[in-house]
């Protein structure tokens, strides 16, 4: 879906914590997430440290929607 998307020229970035689908369905700006229930946090940490999670996670994506690539590029986090 995501390739469909950018084909009508909105860039797109997936947040997805099983890199090898992402890759393959050909996500071109993929930024990695924590788990697969809780993919922007981790309920077993004070909520504090959810919200710094997810904001440095949203931040990364942000980013990655402003930087030109060439190619599939996974963004660290």
């Amino acid at each position: 879906m995501t390739k469909e998307i950018e084909k009508a020229g909105i860039t797109i970035v997936q947040m997805a914590n099983l890199l090898p689908v992402a890759k393959t369905v050909g996500s071109n700006r993929i930024v990695p997430t924590i788990s697969i229930p809780y993919p922007l946090g981790d309920p077993a940490t004070p909520v504090e440290e959810q919200h710094k999670l997810r904001k440095h996670r949203v931040g990364v994506a942000l980013d990655a929607l402003a930087t030109p690539i060439k190619e599939q590029t996974v963004f660290p986090v």
